[in-house]
């Protein structure tokens, strides 16, 4: 169910905001029909939500269709008028470079790109608030970027960095595909971080959009020679603080 302000919303009243088929009216349906509580302050947070989450998963089929490669840590590439790669293979905003035209460059010009799943997760989360900012809201809010793993997150979007079990899992969602039995020789086959999006399917760099099934066999091609274990989806995922994102955005139009 959803609560927005302590009341009960019914669903009807939520899709009739969004067209069919889009990821918000999808959303919007399985919190409905979910038997754990959706609580919102507002209904502006409950559109802020909504739309943030659609903005996820476009983000993520524009990150697939860039052009960006996979490379692990040691072999990262980046566009070096927007980003300095670091020593530990991230890439951190160019002084003098705009937060916007960076992130914005690596959809555009992926080809100049390579970096492993982790970071693709964080590329998109700042793409995503990007087209829900907008440009000069964006900057402002994230002048310094650099773009790796959880250890280097803007503390904005820090609870994305945590899995953890959930009552129910949505579109937008960041999951884990853990591959325990890992060939050694092949480490960045140890999982996949993916997000979630529509009609079971998901998307992680480097393996592309896939359903869980399709994911899994790809993961279990790469264990070692005695596993005996399986790889699988947890039963958890990591969200940024809507709500904390919701204020920011608030904050600047009040």
């Amino acid at each position: 169910m959803i609560f927005v302000s302590g009341k009960a919303i019914p669903i009807q009243e939520i899709e009739k905001n969004y067209a069919p088929g889009s990821v918000e009216r999808t959303v919007a349906a399985a919190m409905s029909a979910s038997n754990g509580k959706h609580v919102f302050k507002s209904r502006e947070d409950l559109n802020f939500e909504l739309k943030l989450r659609g903005e996820i998963v476009a983000a993520s089929k524009a990150l697939n269709q860039s052009g960006m490669g996979f490379e692990v840590f040691q072999k990262t590439r980046c566009n070096p008028q927007f980003w300095v790669r670091t020593e530990e293979g991230g890439f951190r905003l160019k002084s003098g470079a705009v937060p916007n035209e960076a992130v914005s460059d690596i959809f555009e010009n992926g080809r100049f790109y390579g970096t492993e799943c982790a970071t693709a997760m964080m590329i998109v989360y700042y793409k995503a608030l990007l087209n829900v900012y907008e440009p000069f809201l964006f900057n402002r809010t994230f002048p310094k970027i650099e773009l790796m793993d959880w250890h280097h997150i803007d503390k904005l979007l820090r609870d994305a960095g945590y899995v953890r079990k959930k009552p129910d899992y949505f579109p937008g969602d960041r999951r884990y595909f853990s591959n325990p039995d890992v060939d050694p020789m092949t480490p960045q086959w140890q999982g996949e971080n993916v997000i979630e999006l529509e009609n079971g399917l998901y998307y992680g760099h480097g393996i592309g959009i896939r359903n869980a099934d399709s994911i899994i066999r790809a993961l279990n091609r790469n264990r070692s020679s005695d596993a005996d274990e399986s790889a699988s989806l947890l039963d958890a995922a990591g969200r940024p603080d809507f709500e904390e994102l919701a204020d920011v955005l608030f904050a600047s139009e009040s």
